[in-house]
Formats: structure tokens, C-alpha cells, sequence
């Protein structure tokens, strides 16, 4: 099972959330997202990791992008789903200059996805953790994410399972014998 132990420290977790805003603000001024210098940053930001970065303004989402798969540097996943989540997230307009000092941001640093066994569906519902797991399901070329901390709005296992499908496009009643299931923890700081 995943580890929840905290990675990071005090002082990267500041340097990973000036990043973000930093990142936010070089695509208001450039249209890009910041390209972080690594070799100015402690080593563990060099480190591949998939994270997300979500955004808060007034207490209401405005944005969340991010990768489910360390294909880049922790420092620089963490820079490009800044300027996603602000820019990019189709589900909201691009963040405004005026908006930028308003946001709340939080990162969330993904431990390696693993996959799940299960027989039922009624098996892979006994086996989630409320709070702890972030769920990966695929099926029929589709698949979609929730962090765990969708769990406060969703606590129910069937309910966090039920809109897990939805989200990836699936039917709430769907099941297969394709069907997978990955879990993850996250390592959450804002």
C-alpha cells in the first residue's frame, strides 16, 4: 500500500508553492508557463513526480490540473499544472491579473499508482479507505482521477466509486471484467 509519511519538509514545500505562484504569474506576463532552475533548488525537487495543483478563489474551485504519471521533474510538474490549472482547466475562463493575488493554491504530490485486485465490485468497494486513496479507473478506452481529498465531499465508498465513473465518461451501474482500479496517496500542502 502506498506511504502517507510527509516527503517533504518545511522549506521545499514553501519553495514547490512559490513556484506554483510564480509560474502563475510568469503566464500572465509571458503566456507560458515559468521553466524552473533546478540546479538552484533542493535535490528532492529534481526528483520525478506526478502532482496536481489545484486552485481556490473566495473558497470555490478555479482550477485543478495535473499528471498521474512522474514523467518530469517534482519542481517542474509542479510549475507547468500551475499555469494549467490557471490558463488552461476548460472548465474555467483563464485567471485574470486581478484574481492572481487571491488564489489560494495547494499541491498535491502523488505517490506511484498501484494497482488493485478485486473480484466484485462489492470486493474493490470493501477494500478503498475513505480519506486515504486516490483512485485511477479505466475501462473501455476511458478513465478518469480523484484525489483523495474529494473524499470530504464524497465520503461514502459507493458515491466516491458511483461519480468516479461518471467522471470518466462510464455509466454509474458499469462494470467489466476490463475494469481497473490503481490507488495512490498524496501528499497534500498549501
Amino acid at each position: 500500500m502506498p506511504s502517507t509519511d510527509a516527503a517533504y519538509g518545511p522549506a521545499a514545500r514553501r519553495a514547490l508553492l512559490e513556484l506554483a505562484r510564480d509560474s502563475i504569474d510568469h503566464g500572465l506576463a509571458h503566456g507560458t508557463p515559468l521553466e524552473p532552475d533546478l540546479e538552484g533548488l533542493p535535490a528532492e525537487l529534481g526528483e520525478p513526480r506526478a502532482t496536481f495543483v489545484t486552485l481556490h478563489l473566495d473558497g470555490r474551485l478555479r482550477g485543478c490540473i495535473g499528471s498521474l504519471e512522474a514523467r518530469r521533474p517534482l519542481a517542474e510538474d509542479v510549475a507547468g499544472n500551475a499555469f494549467a490549472a490557471a490558463f488552461r482547466d476548460p472548465r474555467f475562463p483563464p485567471v485574470s491579473a486581478a484574481e492572481a493575488p487571491r488564489l489560494e493554491l495547494e499541491i498535491s504530490v502523488l505517490s506511484p499508482p498501484e494497482a488493485m485486485h478485486f473480484k466484485s465490485e462489492a470486493d474493490l468497494l470493501a477494500q478503498l479507505q475513505p480519506g486515504v486513496d486516490g483512485l485511477i479507473l479505466s475501462d473501455l478506452g476511458r478513465r478518469g482521477t480523484f484525489l483523495p481529498s474529494v473524499w470530504s465531499q464524497l465520503p461514502e465508498p459507493r458515491d466516491f466509486l458511483v461519480h468516479l465513473k461518471h467522471k470518466a465518461g462510464l455509466p454509474a451501474d458499469h462494470w467489466s471484467a476490463s475494469l481497473t482500479v490503481e490507488r495512490y496517496t498524496t501528499e497534500s500542502f498549501g
